[in-house]
Order: structure tokens, then sequence, then C-alpha cells
């Protein structure tokens, strides 16, 4: 792999919502600088650049063989990571890819071979790991403080308006989208709850488009789990609950229980009271970014340059973000074909 320079030249393909929070990511990071932004529209492209001093490009060729570009964050919607990611792995730079890494488990492994490939690095952002309450909650179970885990859950009970499926021509379709609520919004918690209570291995899912129209995908999806150590739960997923409400993890093991609700930690034992005056992050409302920080982002981003730079896998790498992407589409084939799905290896 080719020695990175002490400060990585980073890139951002795709000038939509999430581009702006990677943008601003990389302005208070250390060890990365933005240096270009990549959109077909010469537009967006020049704004987001001049909002954060680097160059604006509608044209390709023109972005990709920029020398100082090292590191390309691709912001694109979710179907179309892989066409951008082959044109980034030829070029031969390094790349990150907003989360999901792809719609199809196929598609993402043709990405991660490509890559393994051309020797260049590929990471998935899943910042939501560098939140401190849930690195916390991750070494209480790892630790073993919980002792044997019994049931883990997850429920992300968000709202959003039709307005928001209208905005952009990819939301709500399954080529681009690739789903709903599951691929988009609970992925996140998905991703936390098998990093944190370990691997699930069987899902029986159930889908339902109940509050938006003219959309290909689900709005509302429950789901049994079962997991690998024995421990079962459910997962529930929404954009149509009014009020919307704090994403929320419960962990239940023989020693007691932890609960992440919002971005808040509770570990609770016997005689405890699970009445707490904490109050969760507004991750649920009906704007994504409501109550959005960047400061996940720039823990991950931070961690994925001093990968590079000293030579190793990325935190989340291709190979593990896998794992979520799994998980979804086996409840989608559950919910379409009736019946439980066990996680393929």
């Amino acid at each position: 792999m080719k020695k990175m320079n002490s400060t990585v030249g980073i890139g951002i393909v795709g000038c939509g919502i999430i581009a702006d929070i990677h943008a601003a990511a990389i302005q208070e990071m250390t060890g990365g600088k933005l240096v270009s932004v990549f959109s077909r529209s010469t537009e967006k492209a020049n704004l987001l650049a001049a909002k954060y001093g680097a160059r604006g490009h509608s044209d390709w060729e023109s972005f990709i063989k920029n020398p100082d570009l090292e590191l390309v964050i691709v912001c694109t919607p979710n179907g179309t990571h892989l066409d951008y990611g082959k044109k980034i792995a030829m070029a031969g730079k390094h790349m990150v890819m907003e989360k999901p890494i792809e719609v199809t488990v196929s598609r993402a492994r043709e990405l991660i071979n490509l890559c393994i490939a051309q020797n260049v690095s590929l990471a998935v952002i899943y910042q939501n790991r560098y939140l401190p309450d849930v690195q916390k909650m991750r070494e209480i179970v790892l630790q073993g403080d919980l002792k044997k885990i019994l049931m883990a859950s997850a429920y992300i009970k968000w709202f959003r308006t039709q307005e928001y499926y209208d905005a952009d021509a990819w939301r709500g379709t399954l080529t681009l989208e690739g789903g709903g609520v599951l691929i988009n919004q609970a992925i996140h918690t998905i991703d936390l709850l098998q990093w944190i209570a370990g691997e699930i291995k069987t899902v029986m899912g159930y889908i339902r488009t109940s509050t938006h129209t003219n959309i290909e995908v689900e709005d509302n999806a429950v789901a049994a789990l079962e997991f690998k150590n024995g421990a079962v739960g459910v997962l529930e997923a929404s954009t149509s609950i009014i009020p919307a409400m704090a994403r929320r993890i419960e962990i239940h093991g023989e020693g007691g229980t932890a609960i992440l609700d919002g971005d808040n930690l509770q570990v609770l034992k016997e005689g405890d009271s699970i009445i707490s005056d904490k109050r969760s992050a507004a991750t649920g409302a009906s704007s994504p970014l409501a109550g959005f920080s960047t400061d996940p982002h720039r823990r991950q981003l931070e961690a994925i340059v001093h990968a590079l730079q000293s030579n190793v896998q990325p935190p989340v790498s291709g190979v593990e973000s896998l794992e979520s992407l799994k998980i979804v589409r086996a409840i989608y084939r559950s919910a379409q074909e009736k019946r439980p799905i066990e996680i393929e290896d």
C-alpha cells in the first residue's frame, strides 16, 4: 500500500445532506484535509467546496486524478456505491462508503473483492460505534458484567414526513435505496446490536408500507432474532411513529441489564430503578439531522486515517460492514418467504 501523507487529502463524492456532515467532520479532525468535492451538479459541487475551502468538480476525471486526493468518501445513493467504488479503486484511491456498503450482499462482495485486488482500503461509516456510551455498553457486555446474555433487542421508532421521501427521486426505491427503514435508518442500530450482543443466527421478519405513499419500500418492520450465543430478541423499526422516539437498545443478562436510551447508557442490577432523569438525543425527529453531532463521524474518520497511515485495516472494514447488511437482507427475505432465515456466513 502506498505510503500516506501526514495529512491525508480527502475528497467527497455526492453533495446531499450527509456530505455536509462529512465536510464539517473533516474540518474538525486531525490528520485529514478536504481537498475536493465531486457532484454531477456544478452548482452543488461549488457550493459545498466553497463552504469548506476545497475545490469543486463536476468532471470526474479532474476530480479523481488530483494528486493530492488520497481518500474518497462516497455520499451517493446506496445503490450507486459499487459503481463509484469501481472507478475509485481503479484510480488507486482508498475509499469510505456511507452506510450501507451497498444494497445487496453480492454487490458489496464485488466491491470488497475489487478493493483487495487493487490493494486499496475500504471502510464503511457506522459512526455510532464511536459514541462514548455505546463503547461503554460494549465493554460491559464483553467483560461479562451482565453474565450470560438472555435477551437483546433494538427499537428504532422514528418519524419521516412524506416530503422526506418526495424530496429525492432515489428515496423509497428498491434500486437506489435498496429498501426502506431497515436499510436506511435502522441499519445503524442493527450494526450496534450485533457488535455489542453478538452475531445473529436467524431472523423472522415482517415488513409493511403503512403511512407513506409512492414508495416501493417499507416504513415499518419487526423481526424476531436468535443469536448464536443463545440469546433471543426483537427488532422494531419505523418511520411512522408519532411522536418520534429515541433509538433504544436493551441487553438483559443473568447479572443485570444495560439500556442505551438515545445516546445515554443505564446499567441496572437487581433492586435498581429504571427511572432516569437523563434526556435522550433527539435522533428520531422528523428532520434527519435534528440534534445531529459531527463528533462521531470525526472520531471514525480519524480512526480510518490513522489505520491507513499505519497500513492496517480500517474500522469498519468492508468485510465487517457486511454483517449488518446480511441481517437486513435476511429480514427482507424472511418477510417475502414467510419463514425464518439463517444469516449467511
